[in-house]
């Protein structure tokens, strides 16, 4: 008999909550052909089949089953030809995927983009610019919801009106965190929040290397923007690694505890990357054809470029530039001593300097940012 999507969520729902089948999910779809078959006639090792869970459910599959079946809830069957053929590689592939919004960006070239919750200035300019450009150049833009890096990778897809993937390590019933609220709102009304977690599943530490590994899975590289030496970015730039997927990460200053983790990461053999035309140079191979034309932005090369917006700079505007780093804030008094310029002379410029977009300002202290 065949079965309708309906009827066959019951199925696969009770793998889901079999977990013990991860592992050979793959080998029992080919032995048995079907998840019905599946799940009449294998047995756990508490001697039960899968089905068992379906004549008498718990709360848990009753809740997941009350999920799926309401208007806007979506899930994604490993047997299905929506589910990514990515993550049917996955050692261990989710049964299941819990989905909201539009399914059928998971067939898109993605990037997932990675970084520390507690990123640094210069860490945030970094990130917001080579999203942007990543995301123009039409690769979505994959994360996971979490403070910091993700958050404004999300962010900045949406503000330049590229779908985006938040990949989270909840079920879809929270939010984590909880201030993400509307921006999984958003999320899910332009692009897609996916979880192979039941709808209940709170944010337990254990289940974010698990996410982790569908993140690096989907995508065709791992854009790493900051990161400790101990880091969750880290795992999942070596799942990438691990899975034949591009590995890419932005230097930052020795001073800065959270460069630490990119640094390793481009000793043990990560592209080092300046900008996002470094990364699609790397991935163009394995993109689209209509992607590998990029926009030309300018005939000019950066260096030439560079020199031209010197040129219209006055010499003290340059000269307070020229005492500034990318990646260390300095306040007025540090610059009055650095250009030798007075704190009135120093306060008026950074003013014109921030309004044309070469400064940011963040509690008395400047950084450069072009």
């Amino acid at each position: 008999m065949v079965m309708d999507n309906a009827n066959k969520i019951e199925y696969w729902l009770a793998v889901h909550h079999a977990p013990e089948l991860s592992k050979q999910l793959p080998a029992l779809m080919d032995r048995y052909g079907d998840v019905r078959s599946l799940c009449e006639s294998c047995r756990l090792k508490n001697g039960r089949t899968p089905a068992a869970l379906i004549r008498e459910p718990d709360e848990n599959y009753r809740r997941d089953l009350h999920w799926a079946r309401q208007t806007g809830h979506q899930t994604i069957a490993y047997d299905q030809p929506a589910y990514p053929s990515s993550l049917r590689d996955l050692p261990m592939p989710p049964a299941l995927l819990f989905a909201l919004g539009d399914v059928s960006l998971l067939s898109e070239p993605q990037i997932t983009v990675v970084g520390s919750r507690r990123p640094s200035f210069s860490g945030m300019e970094n990130a917001k610019v080579m999203t942007r450009d990543l995301a123009q150049s039409g690769l979505l833009i994959t994360s996971g919801l979490a403070d910091g890096i993700d958050t404004l990778a999300h962010q900045t897809a949406l503000d330049v009106g590229t779908p985006t993937i938040a990949v989270v390590g909840t079920g879809l019933d929270f939010v984590y965190p909880a201030k993400n609220k509307m921006l999984a709102q958003n999320i899910a009304a332009q692009g897609l929040l996916l979880s192979e977690f039941s709808c209940a599943t709170p944010p337990h530490a254990r289940n974010f290397p698990q996410r982790n590994r569908v993140m690096a899975a989907l995508s065709l590289g791992v854009l790493v923007v900051e990161a400790a030496e101990r880091s969750g970015s880290l795992i999942t730039a070596r799942l990438a690694a691990e899975y034949g997927r591009e590995v890419f990460a932005v230097p930052g200053s020795i001073r800065n505890p959270c460069a630490r983790g990119c640094h390793r990461l481009i000793r043990d053999g990560a592209h080092l990357v300046e900008s996002a035309d470094e990364i699609l140079l790397e991935l163009a191979l394995a993109l689209q054809p209509s992607m590998e034309t990029r926009k030309e932005a300018s005939s000019k090369s950066p260096d030439a470029k560079q020199e031209t917006e010197r040129e219209d700079l006055p010499p003290d505007h340059q000269s307070l530039l020229d005492n500034m780093a990318y990646d260390e804030p300095a306040s007025v008094d540090d610059l009055v001593e650095r250009s030798g310029l007075t704190a009135a002379e120093v306060a008026s410029i950074l003013l014109i300097l921030e309004l044309e977009g070469w400064v940011r300002s963040s509690n008395q202290v400047y950084v450069r940012i072009k």
